[in-house]
């Protein structure tokens, strides 16, 4: 006699956010885990990329802003899941730290409360009540006013997170072929653990499959802690691309940010990223203790050397087939 077991078909994730860069990647990661996808989005019509991810009707848009309670109400309608991948790195406009990181994180765990659904929450490291800088006050906000709506939450803190499309490794590579020299910012001597994309959406879907610690905080970073000098040496060596790195102090960044806020990418800086800039960016001790990392989930994490190649070549002077150093 055989016992029935439940398929991951007949359960539906809700994903806030997974139009975007990190958001594609966990969608992907769900589909192939047989999940149906309901991904709440605030312009649907531009979320097409997202529905060859899986197999027919297995993924779905629907319009939702998080600064708007009753539409995040009815996408979270009949989900067992929640996934709250929604944040920016500058405000504007309506979009603010306060609108999307504190009360807009309040509203989809309060929603998925209501809903008798499991939230999985991703913040960011660095997140702190105490922080100089609002982006990371926000993250640190935020995730109390999670824990705050449902207690028993998944919060998953990444490093700062590279791959195809991001607005890391893409950016310093576009600066670097517009530029002969490249701007350091505090001297690059501010040390991150870049992750790669496809390591976090694992850690997401595997908390989404409920193997993750209920209420736990989880610090997700790749092999390496390099410092931003060290970054931009790899993409530079990757890229082919033979440019001065000038250091800028942080003070002088900050003058800087008071223009380049209004600059087009990848120009854009504005003072609270510098002030960001102004403490590491890597996974806690106490987070490495407690197993509460990609590794304590079994995940052995890409490395930016690994993977940067596979999509950087764009910026390289004579493209992907270009003999390096030639």
């Amino acid at each position: 006699m055989s016992s029935y077991v439940t398929s991951n078909s007949e359960t539906l994730v809700t994903v806030f956010g997974g139009s975007g860069f990190l958001g594609r990647h966990v969608v992907r990661a769900l589909a192939k885990r047989g999940y149906r996808i309901r991904v709440g989005v605030r312009r649907p019509e531009l979320a097409g990329h997202l529905q060859p991810l899986g197999k027919v009707g297995q993924i779905h848009a629907v319009q939702a802003n998080l600064r708007y309670p009753a539409s995040v109400e009815a996408a979270t309608r009949g989900a067992g899941i929640v996934v709250n991948l929604v944040g920016i790195l500058a405000g504007s406009g309506a979009q603010t730290f306060d609108a999307v990181h504190v009360k807009g994180a309040a509203t989809v765990a309060q929603a998925a409360t209501a809903a008798g659904a499991r939230l999985v929450h991703v913040s960011a490291i660095g997140a702190d009540a105490e922080s100089a800088s609002a982006y990371a006050r926000s993250k640190a906000a935020g995730e109390a006013a999670v824990r705050e709506a449902s207690p028993e939450s998944v919060i998953v803190r990444p490093s700062v997170v590279f791959g195809p499309e991001d607005d890391f490794t893409n950016r310093f590579a576009s600066v670097a072929r517009l530029m002969p020299l490249l701007p350091l910012i505090g001297g690059g001597e501010t040390k991150m653990q870049p992750v790669y994309v496809g390591d976090v959406a694992t850690a997401i879907a595997d908390a989404v499959d409920g193997t993750l610690r209920p209420g736990a905080t989880y610090e997700l970073g790749g092999p390496e802690v390099l410092s931003l000098r060290e970054i931009n040496q790899i993409i530079l060596g990757i890229t082919d691309r033979n440019r001065t790195l000038v250091p800028l102090p942080f003070g002088l960044a900050k003058f800087k940010a008071l223009f380049l806020q209004f600059a087009p990418s990848p120009f854009t800086l504005t003072r609270d990223q510098v002030t960001l800039l102004q403490s590491d960016n890597v996974v806690s001790d106490a987070a490495k203790a407690a197993g509460l990392t990609l590794e304590g989930l079994g995940i052995t994490p890409d490395s930016l050397e690994a993977v940067a190649p596979q999509y950087l070549w764009m910026f390289r002077p004579q493209g992907q087939f270009q003999r390096k150093n030639a």
